[in-house]
């Protein structure tokens, strides 16, 4: 394993590419659930465990299932079932060991299972760490790494438009750009700054 690596996996999944900003996975949540940080936070933490455990589980599954058995087309089903499972079976843990957590959680955490960005997670770990059939060295650590890091750019993103849209509040706004409108212009602001850790290419 090279330690480079790992900080290019860093930079590259929470500035570069930015699952939200950049890559424009996840703009459901993003835009719907980001009106207050609490609740910003509380999606983007379970985001993170989702996106970590389940990068885990697909690795295991397409090295281990899907390739020696020459399966990789269904690579795509099997990930949205392992997601979905992966959920669900959160969501029943969470509900039977602390109840009052998970009517905090309400509807954000089944929002998990639909949410793009964690299937993109996977999706890009089997792309970028399996080489002609065959995984690259480390890549199952550079997969959990890759979840990891893919939460903590979904959280960075979902505190940085829930702080804005909490202190746009107070200001004196036309009714037509209250909510869902300003929350897009916001949005591709956010996404046209995050393209300066990109470069620029003439």
């Amino acid at each position: 394993m090279n330690p480079a690596q790992f900080l290019t996996i860093f930079i590259s999944s929470v500035f570069i590419y930015n699952v939200i900003l950049s890559r424009f996975l996840g703009l459901c949540s993003f835009v719907a659930i980001s009106k207050e940080t609490k609740p910003a936070l509380a999606m983007s933490l379970a985001v993170m465990f989702v996106t970590t455990m389940s990068s885990v589980i697909t690795w295991l599954i397409y090295r281990y299932l899907l390739m020696p058995f020459n399966l990789l087309y269904l690579r795509t089903i099997f990930f949205i079932l392992v997601i979905a499972t992966f959920v669900q079976l959160v969501e029943m843990v969470i509900r039977k060991i602390s109840p009052p957590l998970y009517r905090y959680f309400g509807i954000y955490l089944p929002l998990i299972t639909v949410n793009c960005a964690v299937l993109g997670v996977a999706v890009l770990n089997v792309e970028m760490f399996f080489i002609n059939g065959k995984s690259v060295p480390g890549s199952f650590f550079y997969s959990l790494f890759q979840g990891i890091c893919v939460g903590v750019g979904y959280t960075m993103a979902m505190l940085l438009m829930s702080g804005i849209r909490e202190r746009l509040d107070f200001a004196n706004l036309p009714k037509a750009m209250k909510d869902f409108p300003l929350a897009f212009v916001i949005g591709a602001i956010m996404s046209m700054a995050f393209m300066g850790f990109n470069g620029f290419r003439f």
